[in-house]
This record gives C-alpha cells, structure tokens and sequence, in this order.
C-alpha cells in the first residue's frame, strides 16, 4: 500500500511542473494552439483550479504513504525488539559472563529506536526522493536534452562525495552506539547497587564514572555530527550552484529563442525536484549508515548461538513423577576460567526420594552442582543421567518443569505477593498459592501488608527483608511441586525463630521427592539421607551426619567449628 501511494505521489508531484509551463505560456500568450499542453483549451481559472486539485492529491497521497510507512516502522520495531529479547532469553549465563545487561537493554531501546526511524521515516523520503529524482531526470531529459546533460555530469559530482562520506558516518555512528551502550550498562549495575554506593559514600566517584562515559559518547556523536554537517553544506551548495549555473544557460536559450519561458520554468522546476531529492538522499543516506551501524549490534545479538545445544529428537523422561539423578565421570571447567576446574572425577548417584546434602568449604564446587543439573552449562567431560537418560538427550523446558530451586539470593519480581508466588506455576488457583504460601509461613507477614496479597512488592523485592524474600520463593518452589528441588542455602537469610517455621515448611516439601540442599550451616541439614563433602572440586567424603563425625575428616573438622 505505501509503495503504491508513493507512485502515485511522485507521478502527480511530476506533472506540477508541465502545468506550470502550460499556465505560464498561456498567461504570456506563447501558448496560442488551443488543445496543446497538458490542460488543454481550459482558461486561465481553470488553470488554477487544476493545480489546485493536483496539490490536493498530492497532500493526500504523501499524508496516507506517511500513515502506512509509519505502521509499517511501528510494527518492524516491536517485532525486532521481540526477536532480540526472545534470542537472548535462551541464551545459557555464559553469554552474560561478557556481555553486560544495561548493554542489551540499550541495544534493545536505542538502536532499534535508531531503524524505527530509518523504516517508519528515512526510506520512505529515500525512495519518494529516488523516485523524484529519477522522474525528475527523465522529465528533463524530454524538456531539454542539452541542459539535462549539463545537469547530469553536475551531479554525478556531486554524488561521489555523498557514498564516500556515508561510510565514515557509518563506522561514526555504530562507535557512538557502542559508548552508549557502555554508559547504560555501567548506570543499570550502579542503580541496582546504590544502597551499596551509598553507603561506601561512593556517589560521587560514580557520578564521576558515568559523566566520563556520557562525556566519551557526546564527542563520538558530536565527530559524526560535523562529518554529516561538512556533508550537508557540500551538497547544498554544490547543487544550488548546478541549479544556478543551468539556469544561467537556460536564460541565454531563451533569449535565443531555443526554448519558451514556460519550457524553462518547468525545468527549472524539475531541477529543483531533482536537486531536493538528491539533497533528501543524501540526509537519508546518513541516516541509513547510521542504523546500519545499530544493525549490526542487533545482528550480533540476533546471531547469537546459545551455546547449550538442544537435541533435535529428544527422548521422553522415564517415570517424571520420581526423580533420580547420577553423575559419572563429571568434570567441568567455566569458560571464563578454562585452566581451573571446578568439578574434577565427580561420580556421584542420587537415588529418587533421597535428600542429599552438599557441604564444604567455599569454591569447594557445589553451586556448580546446581548449574549443571539445570544445564545452564554443559559438562566439560561425563555425563549427567536424568531417570538413567543424559540430559543432553532431552529437552530443556522438559526437564526443568520437574526441577525446583530456591536460591540463596532469591528474585522478586515487580509485581504483588500473589504473583510472585504464581510464577512456580503460572496455571494455579488461588487456593493452591495460598496452600503454598502457609507452608513456606509466608502468610504470617503477607497478612500485615497494607493489600495483603495484592500489596506490591517492589522492584527486586525492595520492601521486603531478606528473609521474607527467602519464604516467597520458598513458597513458589512449593507450588511448582516439582519432583527434584534443589535448596541452595533456602534457610540462610533467616532469623532462628523464622528458620524453625520455614524449615517445617521444607520439610513437608522434601517429602516424597529427590532434594539436594547446599548448606554452609550443618545444623539445617542432620536430618538428610546422606551429606556429600566436596573440596576443590572433588567428593572427598559421602555419608550420614552421624557416620562422618566418626571419620575425623573435613565434615567433622567443619561441624567441630560450627557447633562449639
């Protein structure tokens, strides 16, 4: 529809310029045939009133292509801002170990504001004044060939510069996005830490930091402003004087009489179309470079490989509802830290309905445990075994629906208490979040909340205390009711009298399904089925509580310091 209105436009934005000739050769009595010209034997009012009526098409061609073009920008941006935010949900945490969130989020918001403008606004004027400039030539071509080739060889001229130009704006503007990007990642990590800044009194070192960040933007973007301002006043004076100089030689062939005044305002007209269109592409040029620049950065996200592989066929997971879980021959090292290993020789067989304890001294491996359950990475050497089937066989959404995990720093989202509970299982009543809500002893201070359970939270759960947060995602674990949960030290930001209520809560949770809890404190975890003991990434002791304080080994050594 746009490109169909655009036709029309430019063809009646072309036939101005023959009207214009007809009315001046009429209204100076040069036009003496009637029927010649593109009006006729109409009068001198009539004259008018047709180019009257051919501005009025005009302005609503250009108004309805302007109505379409921006649709159609509209609906590109928010369908690029979509995919971009989709690929980089499934990417696994390795990808945010280099790549920074407030520089995603900039990606995200201002360079696919930068092609919004170029599709909803840049190529509609690029292509109306393409077709401008190519009717515009032809017409001049028809109207006098002579100064259309003087015209010709002036613009070629003038173009060559305007392609050269654009690429320094293009290298320009992707260096000033990327020092964008920099400022917005450094200002979203500070804004999620400032009670930290504010209480190291560090404000003014970080307002420091970030004005030098804007500051580095503003020249990169003011170096791409002066190389876009030298092109600007190049064309303009470039093509004024083409136009000057044809209009000086079309004068003398007037005066000749080679050509009517009529024929020479009409080309005048023409190369004015013609020159307002090569100086509107030059504009959109620049601009073009510009999100070119913004593209690439968004391609680099869009391209980017999740570097966990999904099974193109994968198996079905035997007996869900019981969950065991074996690692054999487990090694891995991150990939940010490829020399060290984190986990080394690991075997290990968790069978289902066992509880599992991991102990040890910090870096010992046992957070990686977690991370390789959930396959946020994969194994560097091993396998992990899911109901006896590797997890690189099935599918990821799969396995995880039958995964719980309360971790030691807990997320809260910016919603209410109901909400936030529901997101363990999106589909549950009301009834079933309440459940889960007294069982984790959530409901004791959601009831003091001035809405209750529709009192907001909060971002990043900021009116809550840490211990309060730690029941709310206690409670959604509970409400996913999964058949593998894993507690990542779920007790630890309680006080004593709240750890005794949670952990009743825990307690009807760990029952009747596989559970692997990383603690730090022994005393939460006596009553598990078995204690794994890691250091350096390697089990150096496996078994109950009671057998290993028998052994004098690293457990024993870590419960003499706790409990004395």
């Amino acid at each position: 529809m746009a490109f169909i209105l655009l036709c029309l436009g430019s063809a009646t934005i072309l036939v101005v310029p023959l009207a214009f000739r007809d009315l001046i050769d009429f209204g100076f009595g040069q036009q003496t045939n009637t029927g010649k010209g593109l009006l006729g034997s109409l009068s001198l009012n009539g004259h008018f009133v047709a180019l009257f009526a051919l501005a009025a098409l005009w302005g609503l061609t250009v108004s309805a292509r302007f109505y379409t073009v921006s649709w159609v920008g509209e609906r590109v941006t928010a369908d690029l801002r979509s995919a971009v935010y989709s690929r980089v949900l499934s990417q696994s945490p390795e990808f945010f170990e280099t790549l920074q969130t407030g520089e995603v989020l900039s990606r995200l918001t201002g360079d696919t504001t930068l092609i919004q403008t170029v599709v909803g606004s840049s190529v509609s004027m690029g292509l109306r004044s393409l077709f401008q400039f190519l009717g515009g030539m032809v017409m001049l071509a028809v109207t006098s060939f002579y100064l259309f080739s003087l015209n010709l060889g002036l613009l070629v001229m003038v173009m060559l510069p305007i392609i050269a130009v654009g690429r320094k704006v293009k290298k320009l503007s992707k260096e000033s996005q990327d020092k964008i990007a920099d400022a917005s990642a450094l200002a979203g990590e500070i804004l999620n830490a400032v009670p930290t800044v504010q209480s190291y009194t560090q404000e003014r070192h970080e307002q420091k930091r970030f004005s030098d960040r804007a500051e580095l933007s503003f020249l990169t973007a003011i170096r791409r402003t002066k190389v876009r301002s030298a092109l600007t006043a190049l064309i303009i004076t470039a093509v004024m004087g083409a136009i000057i100089f044809v209009l000086w030689v079309g004068a003398n062939e007037v005066r000749h009489g080679s050509m009517s005044g009529g024929q020479l305002a009409s080309f005048v007209l023409y190369a004015l179309l013609v020159a307002g269109g090569v100086g509107t592409m030059s504009e959109v040029w620049g601009d073009i470079m510009r999100a070119a620049g913004a593209t690439e950065r968004l391609l680099e996200l869009l391209n980017a490989k999740p570097s966990i592989i999904v099974a193109s066929n994968p198996e079905l997971i035997p007996t869900p509802n019981n969950v065991s879980i074996e690692f054999k021959d487990v090694s891995f090292s991150y990939p940010s830290r490829l020399k060290s290993q984190a986990l080394e020789h690991v075997n290990l067989e968790i069978k289902s309905g066992e509880s599992i304890a991991l102990v040890g001294p910090s870096g010992a491996g046992k957070t990686t445990f977690f991370q390789l359950i959930l396959r946020f990475y994969d194994v560097t050497q091993g396998s992990i075994l899911l109901n006896g089937v590797d997890l690189r066989q099935l599918s990821l959404q799969d396995f995880r629906r039958y995964i719980a995990i309360v971790s030691q720093d807990p997320v809260i989202f910016s919603a209410n208490a109901i909400e936030n509970i529901r997101y363990g299982r999106p589909e549950a009543s009301d009834e079933e979040v309440l459940k889960a809500a007294k069982a984790a002893q959530v409901d004791e201070f959601i009831s003091r909340l001035p809405n209750g359970y529709q009192t907001f939270l909060g971002e990043r759960g900021t009116r809550l205390s840490g211990g309060q947060r730690q029941r709310i995602a206690i409670a959604r674990a509970i409400l996913k009711n999964a058949p593998l949960l894993l507690l990542d030290e779920a007790t630890s930001a309680l006080d004593a009298e709240s750890e005794l209520l949670v952990q009743e809560g825990l307690n009807a949770a760990i029952k009747d399904r596989t559970t692997i809890v990383i603690a730090h404190r022994l005393a939460t975890v006596q009553k598990v089925d078995r204690i794994v003991v890691l250091e350096q990434g390697k089990i150096v002791e496996t078994g109950t509580p009671a057998d290993l304080l028998k052994q004098s080994g690293l457990y024993a050594r870590l419960a003499s310091l706790q409990f004395k």
